[in-house]
Parts: C-alpha cells; structure tokens; sequence
C-alpha cells in the first residue's frame, strides 16, 4: 500500500469536504499519490469511477450512500482497480455485509489502507433495455425504504423485532401477482407471489438476514420468493426469517436456509422475471420505479474490494 494511487469520488451531500480531507491526511502519509472526483445529481459516480481507472488509480474509494458505492462498483467491474469504501449514507447496504466500519470515516479509511484485497461477485440486472450492477439486491414487494432503515431508527422501534413487524405490515398490504420465472436457462413457470429478493449479500439493518444463504463470492445469487396469503401464513414467514435463518443461524444450528411453504430460497447464477402487474422495483435499497420483466446475471469474481 506505500505508493498506491488512489482515487477519491465522494459525494459532497453526504459528507463535508474538510472532514473528509482530514481523515485522508490523518490515515495516507503525504507520498500518497491521491486524486479527487466529485459527484454530482447527474451522474453518482459512474464517470468519476471510469476516470480513475483511465488515470491508473490502484484503489478508488467510493465516499457516499449505497447508489455511490453502486455507481463507482459498476465501473470498476472486471478490472484490476479494488474498491475501498467510506459508508456515509442511511442504508450502507454492502458496507455492513463487508464489516465496513460504520459511522467512522477514518476507521473506514484505515481499513482500506490495511485490509487484504478480496474479490467478490457482482449481479447485473436489465430491464427496459438498460443494464445497472448491483452488489447487494434487487427485487419488488418490500418497500425500499425499510432496507435503508437506520440502525437509529430501528433501535427507537424497539429493534429487530419492530422491523420484522412492520415488514409484516407492509407485506400484509401488498397484491399478490402472477409471475413467470425461468432459472438458470430452465423452461418457465408460473407462480404467484407479492415479493421477491435476488441477492448477492443477505444483511440488511438490525443484524437481519433475509436472504441467509446468500454469500458475497460464491458465484451465485440466492433467490427469495414470497407469497404469503394471510395472517397465518406471513406468521410463518416471519418465524423463518428471525428464527429459523436468524437466531438458530447464529448458534450454528442449522447450514441451509428454511424454505416454508410461504417462503422460498433458491441459489441461481440467472434468472428472468415477468411480471402480470408491473410493480415498483428496487436496486440495493433505491427505488427505480415500476417494472414488468427483468432479467439478473451474476457476474463471478467481478470486483476487487479492500
């Protein structure tokens, strides 16, 4: 790390310039070649990212919420250039499921500096003829907003359990659809269901996991299907999320993510997704408006993260 080239794209509604200027002085010692971009409304850092690695930055820290980590992930996909991050947003989706730090720029710095790169996997997703990375989840039926929770937030709700809860609320709420899925290439079948996670990493606030099986650098995405109908069955629904991939997890009883009757897992490298009724869709925790198909990849190994 003595003489890496570092690129910094941060985003300046997120944080204050000389605080952030601060903790990079007070971490990288003055031979570090380092080199600012910032964001802006148009573009979270995609161009920012792309320039970085034109100018032969070795490591690119996304400063900023889940949509910069996202825009500076996917331009640094499949290449040699490692992703550092300073988690400033509500959600820090990927952040938490790396152990990045929170809440503290220059902790997060140093860990950049002195952490061993690892390469994890990156899930594209297309829809409407565009194609965006994601590196934590996409789907429809819970309400983005509550993956971007705060821990704050929570606590004041009485925890984890607030949330599950509330999530419950929320999908209690919610239409079920017809959906057409094809996994991996297989013919297509239909279900019905109101809510359905594709994802790289499981974590979201609070410690909750629910896509447990979902692992940052298997090659896979793991796939959770809900089609809760009624109280008895979202009851159920909740008892496998919070106990049976939740508490039992942590005290090693169990490997294998509980699939209920309610509540599928599945591990897949693609999958497309059609919609009977267009619902609104979300990527890494920000809502992107309503959509009827899509299709998601995963894209093993594509990105180096210190």
């Amino acid at each position: 790390m003595t003489h890496a080239r570092i690129g910094i794209v941060w985003n300046p509604s997120k944080v204050e310039q000389e605080v952030l200027q601060d903790a990079v002085s007070g971490v990288f010692d003055d031979r570090t070649d380092i080199r600012w971009w910032e964001t802006t409304p148009e573009d979270p850092g995609r161009g920012m990212a792309r320039e970085a690695v034109e100018d032969g930055r070795d490591i690119v820290i996304a400063v900023g919420g889940d949509g910069t980590v996202r825009a500076v992930a996917e331009s640094l996909a499949d290449s040699e250039t490692a992703i550092g991050i300073v988690p400033q947003g509500t959600g820090n989706l990927l952040a938490r499921n790396l152990e990045v730090p929170l809440n503290n720029v220059k902790a997060a710095l140093e860990r950049v500096r002195d952490a061993e790169p690892r390469r994890i996997d990156l899930g594209w997703v297309s829809y409407d003829g565009t194609e965006h990375a994601f590196a934590v989840m996409v789907g429809f039926g819970v309400d983005a907003q509550m993956l971007v929770e705060t821990d704050d937030d929570l606590k004041s709700k009485a925890g984890w359990l607030a949330y599950v809860e509330a999530m419950g609320r929320a999908l209690a709420g919610t239409e079920m659809t017809d959906i057409t899925l094809a996994i991996d290439g297989e013919k297509a079948v239909a279900v019905r269901g109101h809510t359905m996670l594709i994802g790289n990493c499981g974590m979201v606030q609070g410690g909750i996991r629910l896509l447990p099986d979902a692992v940052l650098d298997d090659g896979k995405l793991d796939v959770l299907m809900i089609s809760a109908d009624g109280a008895l069955q979202w009851l159920d629904t909740v008892r496998s999320f919070v106990w049976d991939n939740g508490i039992r997890r942590l005290f090693g009883a169990t490997d294998e993510a509980v699939s209920t009757d309610s509540a599928r897992h599945l591990p897949v490298e693609k999958i497309s997704v059609e919609l009977d009724t267009p619902l609104v869709f979300e990527i890494d925790g920000e809502e992107m408006g309503e959509v009827s198909a899509f299709d998601v990849r995963v894209q093993p190994g594509a990105l180096l993260v210190r």
